[in-house]
């Protein structure tokens, strides 16, 4: 549907007042219709630049274009510097504003510690019912700890393992709370962990489900637990994108899944890996299709990087202090053989990491300045670590902080595209602003699309399952670009074909480079990292410590040791505003003294 059959669906013949005395609210009510689109329409109608319509628009805006950047809210001093620059005027008596939108039940503003903090309401409601839920599973178990230890002590003789008391104390924990949370970085025992919880449960009888928030941390979990695990989309059975009347929420297009708190999942445990990229939406629809009374454990490194959605969920839970924590520091021997881990641990801490010494699988490769930094890369590439950890060119990965630098996404992915997949007369292209889309390329979905429809297919190209959605960080190769057709096929990782149509390619884009963002939840056979100057935001410890857990047998560093210290130093990370702590805290007031 076009976007004006959309606006006259929804208002009708009213339509022509509403553009006349307010077309702030096409930005609110229609999907495709933004703040900015609906102030060149206000502007073209002689609405001024001061009109409380326009100033309570901006608001709104400014408040929901913070969750792209992870907020949960703003203060006020922040909020009021953002609306006055969007909207180029001085915008007096903010106060009346708020109260306005207030009344209007679309913010909610909240005092802490004396600074006066602005949500969207949707995102202030998502904390406030995930602290309630959060509170609701938190129930306690009595179990006798010699009947705990002695069935420990079976699955250890029955699998050829030894637990630590840590370990062994989060098995106890998972049996007597019906909310645990495991926290540890690399090789420090997670995975034996929550291996042996299966295993305990399992004895149990009881029904379990493994969840993770993306296609590849999904598989890995599978792998590591020989237990299937599916996406936490996939597991509350995704629909596809609903329009709520095609009136727009905050966050655009809704996720509608079948399973909630009318259909809750039937399962007695649930456990959720990679926690740490979980944003608020998630977490809410989750937890609303846990039924009290099942047990929920979620696990999770707290020091790599918050989710790219809103909110700093497995941190605040931890923080709030008022659930059990279970939190895995020892690095196990087969472990401390990896450099990886060693060093990754080391950059954690702050501790010296010696880069000059011979190592297997954790390597600097001294160069200056981007053009050899990049050549050098080439070579790793393509000519180098395939063989050396057996593995194909595409599932090796290059690791960048930025977009934009000498060593960016960007210009990397112009780069290696050429060197990898150039251009042949043979191959289909397809030209997206400044992208080309070559047959062959390597790609990765940039945003969640819950109505993309997706197939399997046997060896001789028959489909063999079908379903919709393509997830933010999904992976794949182009395999046929249509000019006829006007559409572009990719075969993603896991053997999903999607098609799309040559409108819907702005969801996707090169990945022979990536953010580290981007990939979180992920493990690369080797991962290769520029070393050189970026956005001095973006070049920070927990992002150098993201980026060199993401390799499984081999990490590469190419560029500047300077640079590796400075981002090793760097202890400062931009401020995410969310307050899920402080909800918690709330419920747990009001239970300890009443209303």
């Amino acid at each position: 549907m076009n976007l004006a059959n959309k606006i006259f669906k929804r208002y009708g013949n009213d339509i022509y007042n509403i553009l006349e005395q307010n077309p702030y609210r096409l930005a609110d009510d229609i999907e495709g219709v933004g703040f900015r689109t609906a102030d060149e329409i206000a502007s073209r109608a002689g609405i001024k630049i001061d009109s409380e319509f326009r100033i309570k628009s901006g608001i709104f805006y400014v408040l929901n274009q913070a969750t792209m950047q992870g907020h949960i809210y703003l203060p006020y001093d922040k909020l009021v510097r953002q609306v006055n620059e969007l909207l180029l005027i001085d915008v007096q008596d903010y106060d009346k504003y708020l109260m306005d939108l207030t009344m209007d039940k679309k913010i909610v503003v909240k005092v802490k510690d004396n600074v006066k903090c602005v949500y969207a309401r949707m995102y202030y409601n998502m904390e406030a019912n995930v602290a309630a839920m959060l509170n609701n599973l938190d129930v306690q178990i009595e179990e006798d700890q010699k009947f705990i230890d002695d069935r420990i002590a079976r699955i250890e003789d029955k699998e050829g393992i030894n637990l630590d008391d840590i370990q062994k104390e989060a098995v106890a924990k998972a049996v007597r709370n019906g909310l645990v949370i495991v926290t540890g970085g690399p090789g420090t025992g997670k995975t034996t962990t929550i291996n042996t919880i299966i295993k305990y449960f399992e004895l149990e009888g009881l029904e379990i489900r493994l969840a993770a928030p993306t296609g590849r941390a999904a598989k890995r979990m599978t792998e590591a637990c020989g237990y299937e695990a599916q996406t936490i989309h996939r597991m509350l059975e995704i629909s596809g994108g609903v329009p709520d009347g095609d009136r727009k929420s905050a966050a655009g297009l809704s996720m509608f899944f079948e399973r909630n708190e009318d259909n809750p999942l039937e399962a007695d445990v649930i456990i959720v890996d990679e926690m740490s990229m979980v944003d608020i939406s998630i977490m809410n629809s989750l937890l609303k299709a846990v039924s009290i009374g099942t047990k929920l454990i979620l696990v999770g490194d707290v020091d790599q990087l918050p989710s790219v959605g809103p909110g700093n969920v497995l941190k605040d839970i931890i923080e709030s202090g008022c659930f059990p924590v279970v939190k895995l520091e020892r690095i196990f021997r087969q472990a401390a053989q990896s450099e990886i881990i060693i060093n990754a641990h080391k950059i954690n801490r702050g501790e010296e990491v010696v880069l000059n010494k011979y190592s297997k699988d954790f390597l600097f490769v001294h160069r200056n300045g981007a053009d050899n930094i990049i050549n050098a890369m080439k070579t790793l590439i393509k000519d180098k670590l395939p063989d050396y950890v057996g593995a194909d060119v595409y599932d090796l990965q290059i690791l960048t902080p930025s977009r934009k630098s000498n060593v960016g996404v960007e210009r990397l992915n112009k780069i290696m595209q050429d060197f990898l997949n150039p251009a042949d007369a043979i191959k289909q292209e397809r030209q997206v602003g400044d992208v080309t889309f070559r047959e062959g390329d390597k790609v990765m979905q940039i945003k969640n699309d819950y109505q993309l429809a997706w197939e399997k297919r046997s060896r001789y190209g028959i489909p063999t399952e079908q379903g919709t959605g393509a997830f933010n960080g999904d992976t794949g190769v182009i395999e046929r670009i249509s000019t006829f057709d006007e559409n572009v096929t990719v075969k993603f990782e896991d053997g999903r074909f999607v098609t799309y149509e040559f409108s819907q390619l702005d969801e996707l884009e090169l990945a022979y480079a990536i953010t580290v963002h981007k990939s979180q939840g992920s493990e690369y056979p080797a991962v290769i990292i520029p070393m050189s100057q970026g956005p001095r935001m973006l070049m920070n410890r927990n992002i150098l410590y993201t980026a060199v857990t993401r390799a499984r047998k081999c990490v590469c560093l190419v560029g500047e040791e300077e640079i590796f210290r400075l981002m090793a130093d760097n202890v400062s990370e931009s401020k995410r505003y969310s307050s899920l702590t402080d909800r918690i805290e709330e419920i747990r007031h009001i239970e300890d003294f009443g209303q």
